[in-house]
């Protein structure tokens, strides 16, 4: 799980899960690589596929690339949970720092980010998901199985509906040369869409 941010001072960075477990199912678009604030994975017990460090997944090295970049300046933030609020002195960073958004991209959508935007909403933190910048991974398991895209796409539609502002990283870009926010969408607007189109 990677995150970028402030409206001011934009910066991405991604990553990508290879030849594992966790290999991504679904990834629209890899298109980044500068300095940015780097969130480490720590090794817990009941994730053996996830080593320490914030260049491997399964032991397999990621975008050296990210290391080669970082520099004093880069915020190294390590967590054990999905979310990259918890336990991480992110929360105070950013305040201290007097960010008010956050833009996530990075793996997996169906884990760290979705963890990260849910927890953001309390703590009062706008959040932006570059949706061709994320990544989600095929599921099965007793409740059901899902596809990939197929959670990644529902995801986006989710976050959009209430949580954050879901774009392109070109959507992104655009919104950023003309220093002009993101737009979400909200629950009543999603849900009178959603009943027009499915209702009929």
């Amino acid at each position: 799980m990677i995150i970028a941010s402030t409206r001011s001072s934009r910066r991405v960075v991604c990553s990508n899960y290879v030849n594992s477990t966790l290999s991504l199912g679904f990834l629209p678009r890899l298109s980044c690589l500068t300095r940015s604030h780097v969130c480490a994975r720590k090794r817990v017990p009941h994730a053996p596929d996830l080593r320490n460090g914030w260049n491997t997944i399964g032991g397999v090295r990621g975008y050296p690339e990210i290391a080669q970049r970082a520099d004093q300046a880069t915020q190294v933030f390590t967590k054990v949970y999905a979310s990259v609020f918890a336990g991480t002195g992110l929360e105070a960073w950013l305040r201290e720092s007097n960010i008010d958004t956050i833009t996530l991209t990075g793996f997996m959508t169906n884990n760290c980010v979705i963890g990260s935007v849910a927890a953001a909403e309390p703590l009062g933190f706008n959040v932006e998901v570059l949706s061709d910048a994320t990544g989600a991974i095929n599921i099965a398991n007793e409740a059901g199985s899902a596809s990939a895209q197929q959670i990644h796409e529902t995801l986006m539609t989710l976050l959009h509906s209430n949580w954050a502002a879901v774009s392109t990283t070109d959507q992104w870009l655009s919104a950023l040369n003309s220093g002009s926010a993101l737009a979400g969408s909200n629950l009543i607007v999603s849900a009178a869409q959603g009943h027009e189109q499915y209702q009929r």
